[in-house]
């Protein structure tokens, strides 16, 4: 078990739920091993995936499916041989939320959503997408 000091606080990471980005996420390329956290709630909205290799990144992402976001994604055999995916069933869509400007609704990034195996709990983000959702209901 591993203690990171985050802006959460100190959190405890089993080395069994750590999330790897082989090739990092755009821009954050050197930052490949993350961890899901989320607030106390049965069912949260909103999970922060925090950076192992820098305590002070992290990003606000939601479930694609929490919101009626349903993506019919093709991936290349390069990037299922990535995530290691034996089964469709294990890939898990999360979005990463922005807010531009204070005056607008929180935004997810729709063009370019994280694609995870569960199983492996390997990801990467698949860019290159074309969508664009506001939800008001998360200000």
């Amino acid at each position: 078990m591993q203690t990171i000091n985050t802006r959460f606080g100190n959190v405890e990471v089993d080395p069994d739920t750590i999330l790897t980005f082989p090739r990092g996420l755009p821009g954050f390329e050197q930052c490949t091993r993350y961890k899901l956290l989320h607030e106390d709630n049965p069912q949260p909205k909103v999970l922060w995936l925090q950076s192992l290799d820098d305590p002070d990144l992290a990003f606000s992402v939601i479930n694609s499916e929490l919101f009626g976001v349903n993506y019919q994604i093709q991936l290349s055999d390069e990037e299922c041989a990535l995530l290691q995916l034996q089964r469709p069933e294990d890939v898990l869509l999360l979005l990463m939320l922005m807010r531009p400007d204070r005056n607008e609704g929180i935004r997810a990034n729709t063009c370019a959503p994280l694609v995870l195996n569960v199983s492996s709990r390997i990801g990467f983000q698949k860019t290159g997408l074309r969508a664009d959702i506001v939800f008001s209901n998360l200000c």
